[in-house]
């Protein structure tokens, strides 16, 4: 019974995207305290419900989440639209009718092998995420186009979660990092917001009007970086390829049979993991304090194992 209940809030919450505990503890005919009880247990599962107190609160599930892909087989999608018809023939619940259509519309939607959209297909997602960037991102997007405000809950570098209201103005792609820029109600203050950071967004249904802002306000140095270090490097060359694509064949050459690399990058937390993830034929010649922090990385991955 319990596993049922927990199901059909699921479902619930995928309709409707916000109720209140009473709600569902009067649908399901079990208690408030039991209610709070499964959805505590959904969230530990990595469902991302939000539970928000006060008058204006409720039970919220992020916007971007959807039912995953391959969650159901054919044969598992047709007896569960077949059940959720037989159930609505005879409650007809708005709810049940709601999510006959969503899993209706993911059935299509998997059954469609992967399409573009115009002239450009953009993966700005990690590995292995089975497009739950994509629909995250697809949710921010709308947002920022529609000016509809959007409820977060956020975790940053430090592991410090806050939930907060944003009022999303710009998407930024930089190095392969998706970005929004956007207003805060709670810092009351434009602030710049990983996409990958983002534990839940929830649509709020409430417009915005949009605040004057410059692209130089933007944290993200487009033109010169703040930290920037002029390096030198080896390449070997079997490592050519990856080099050429993240510094660019102009900033290769070739001199006396060997292959080396110049370039101005950024010196930010990223740099030394993407000079490791290049292998042993990637060799950093100078400067030599960052010669010194890499030695000091490998020595750190080295103890590790």
């Amino acid at each position: 019974m319990k596993f049922q209940i927990m199901t059909g809030i699921l479902f619930t919450l995928l309709a409707r995207r916000k109720v209140s505990a009473g709600y569902l503890a009067g649908k399901y005919g079990v208690s408030v305290r039991s209610i709070y009880r499964y959805i505590d247990e959904m969230t530990v599962a990595g469902v991302p419900i939000d539970v928000v107190r006060g008058a204006q609160g409720g039970i919220f599930i992020s916007d971007a989440f959807t039912l995953p892909k391959g969650l159901f087989t054919k044969e598992e999608y047709q007896k569960t639209l077949e059940s959720l018809l037989i159930m609505n023939e005879q409650l007809h619940d708005e709810t049940i009718s709601e999510v006959i259509e969503k899993l209706k519309r993911r059935e299509k939607t998997e059954e469609r092998s992967a399409e573009l959209s115009g002239n450009i297909l953009v993966d700005g997602g990690t590995w292995g995420d089975e497009r739950k960037f994509s629909d995250l991102l697809s949710v921010i997007s709308h947002a920022t186009e529609e000016r509809e405000q959007l409820y977060i809950e956020y975790v940053d570098r430090g592991g410090e979660c806050t939930h907060r209201t944003i009022l999303p103005h710009l998407l930024v792609l930089k190095q392969n990092i998706w970005y929004v820029y956007a207003y805060c109600k709670l810092r009351e203050e434009f602030r710049l917001f990983k996409l990958g950071r983002m534990r839940s967004v929830i649509k709020t249904g409430e417009a915005f009007e949009r605040l004057p802002f410059k692209r130089e306000d933007i944290p993200l140095s487009f033109w010169k970086t703040e930290n920037e270090i002029d390096a030198k490097f080896k390449v070997s060359p079997e490592c050519l390829p990856f080099v050429e694509e993240w510094l660019g064949v102009s900033n290769v050459y070739e001199q006396e049979g060997e292959y080396f690399a110049e370039a101005i990058l950024p010196d930010d937390e990223a740099l030394i993991g993407k000079i490791l993830s290049a292998g042993a034929g990637f060799k950093v010649l100078s400067p030599e304090p960052l010669v010194q922090r890499v030695r000091d990385e490998i020595k750190k991955l080295s103890a590790s194992y």
